[in-house]
């Protein structure tokens, strides 16, 4: 199985006009096998782009074609209200790929969606997106990247690793369940324990590789639930380890400040909790590579 989408993944592109980001994705994410089957613009309800039917709303596209999970490729301004207009339209994932929203925005939907849209998931923002191996591509991952057929289930903060580590495991014929790039902004839609939780409950995932980076929390927080409630194996890998403490390094919530969100305490805590730890990407698919393989 796949967690969050599958083959039956109807999906919805906000913002689609000729030359925007979200057509040019969108119709990649179609060519993988991924039900793209409505666009909205405001200015352009009724058109037809590159065959796809494009609404003034998403709630008209979710209406007229059961679309349950929208795409968000648009500018940083925009994006925060594309967001909360999936949400009041009643799509339950939503996966939003833009880079540079503010923090201020990102923590004001977050907070609208737990408190009033709790039936609605969002991934992201300034994240890679979603891939379920030969089912369903939602975001910029190359579909060349993924092997169907599991065990192994992926989350990443980082989206440059996300493509290594899906590719490493692909190379040495690890089929992948569900790939899914949480991002790496202050203010995730979903975290490492909301993506470890559905690989726990995913019969088909038995092993998880799981990549963070430096800065925040999250990884220690993982690792917390790993050791409460993980029962399969995980490796994982943390990125930034030579960063200097006070830098930014790529993304907005990697900043380290002291010891606090260093590469080295994440990687403790993961260890403690009985997590493999790798010291790079390739090092990762190979301990995977060893773990799969005692899984029989």
């Amino acid at each position: 199985m796949s967690v969050f989408v599958d083959e039956t993944t109807k999906v919805v592109v906000q913002g689609v006009s000729p030359s925007s980001q979200g057509l040019y994705h969108g119709l990649r994410n179609r060519a993988y096998g991924t039900q793209v089957v409505a666009g909205t613009n405001p200015k352009r309800g009724g058109d037809v782009v590159e065959g796809i039917p494009v609404f003034a709303s998403v709630a008209e596209a979710v209406a007229e074609t059961g679309a349950n999970a929208s795409f968000i490729s648009v500018p940083p301004r925009f994006a925060a209200e594309a967001i909360v207009e999936a949400a009041e339209a009643g799509v339950p994932f939503v996966v939003c790929i833009t880079e540079g929203i503010p923090a201020h925005d990102e923590a004001r939907v977050y907070n609208l969606l737990v408190r009033d849209f709790p039936g609605t998931r969002l991934l992201g923002p300034n994240c890679p997106g979603i891939i379920s191996a030969g089912k369903c591509n939602i975001g910029i991952t190359s579909g060349d990247i993924a092997l169907p057929g599991g065990p192994v289930g992926l989350v990443s903060r980082s989206g440059t690793v996300f493509y290594q580590a899906l590719y490493e495991l692909t190379q040495k014929g690890i089929g992948q369940t569900t790939g899914v790039g949480i991002g790496g902004d202050p203010v995730p839609g979903t975290s490492f324990t909301d993506v470890l939780a559905a690989f726990e409950a995913d019969p088909e995932t038995r092993a998880v590789l799981m990549i963070g980076e430096i800065g925040g929390s999250a990884e220690e927080q993982a690792a917390d639930f790993i050791k409460d409630h993980m029962t399969k194996p995980v490796v994982a890998y943390i990125a930034g380890v030579t960063a200097p403490p006070g830098r930014k390094m790529g993304h907005a919530g990697a900043i380290i400040s002291g010891t606090h969100g260093t590469a080295k305490a994440k990687m403790e805590a993961l260890a403690a909790a009985g997590v493999v730890v790798a010291q790079n990407p390739t090092e990762a698919g190979e301990k995977m590579a060893g773990v799969v393989r005692d899984l029989g």
